[in-house]
């Protein structure tokens, strides 16, 4: 599963300016929105799905009291948007699978311009389904390891509180759980006092696309990058394994 480390923790490698988290904080609102909508309302006491965003926008730094004037805002009656989970598939460039995970307020706007996305950075846009076969779904969590933890330590940690797989590198590790596992396990590691980086349930590549061509390696990135920028963009999932990646796994 090494390749899933590569992909997994790229972006904890990458400096996040303030315009990038304030995105950030924005996407995540918009999933507090949702779990208070849909998980049950407003306390995270009673709330698991709640519960589980708070952990991942914890994880992403977001202070205390923009979790909590998020969490106000969704519980308000009629305040703000109502919101759209959608999930769009396709192409990218190399034979690449791109999964883009959508939450929006116009879904005629938004299908129109991923697929315009996908037409000028990809391969374009596919049906339900033709890509997500080759991913599982997977809780993800990632813990800081920067201190230089006992990798065996760390992986009987993990393991005792309910993962399926542990991936320990030198400044992180990555614990993979089955997705109805994952609040448990998160819970779990939150109490033995573990420094998440990331907790949330992704789509996980089966198997991953080697991509060695510069040239095919500078599109992949490029389309990975204009989805990921998109306003209404909670999370780009692919199966490349870029060049890039290999240097900064090194």
């Amino acid at each position: 599963m090494s390749g899933h480390n590569k992909w997994t923790t790229i972006k904890h490698k990458k400096e996040k300016t303030d315009a990038q988290k304030g995105k950030i904080f924005t996407k995540i609102g918009r999933e507090i929105a949702i779990a208070v909508r849909e998980g049950g309302g407003a306390d995270p006491a009673t709330n698991g799905k709640l519960r589980d965003v708070i952990a991942k926008a914890k994880a992403n730094n977001m202070p205390n009291d923009n979790i909590k004037r998020s969490i106000a805002k969704a519980a308000g009656e009629g305040s703000g948007a109502s919101y759209k989970e959608i999930t769009y598939e396709g192409y990218a460039d190399g034979g690449v699978a791109v999964i883009v995970d959508i939450v929006t307020d116009n879904q005629n706007r938004t299908a129109s311009e991923i697929r315009h996305l996908f037409d000028k950075f990809g391969k374009g846009l596919g049906a339900t389904g033709c890509v997500s076969w080759k991913f599982e779904h997977k809780g993800v969590i990632v813990l800081d390891n920067s201190k230089g933890l006992d990798e065996d330590e760390l992986m009987m940690l993990a393991l005792d509180a309910g993962a399926d797989d542990v991936e320990v590198g030198e400044d992180s590790a990555v614990i993979y759980t089955d997705p109805t596992a994952f609040s448990e396990v998160r819970e779990n590691l939150e109490k033995a006092g573990c420094t998440f980086l990331e907790a949330e349930r992704r789509m996980v590549p089966t198997t991953t696309t080697p991509i060695t061509d510069p040239e095919v390696a500078a599109k992949v990135q490029r389309l990975i990058d204009e989805l990921d920028d998109y306003d209404d963009t909670q999370n780009v999932y692919h199966d490349a394994e870029l060049p890039e990646e290999e240097e900064q796994d090194d």
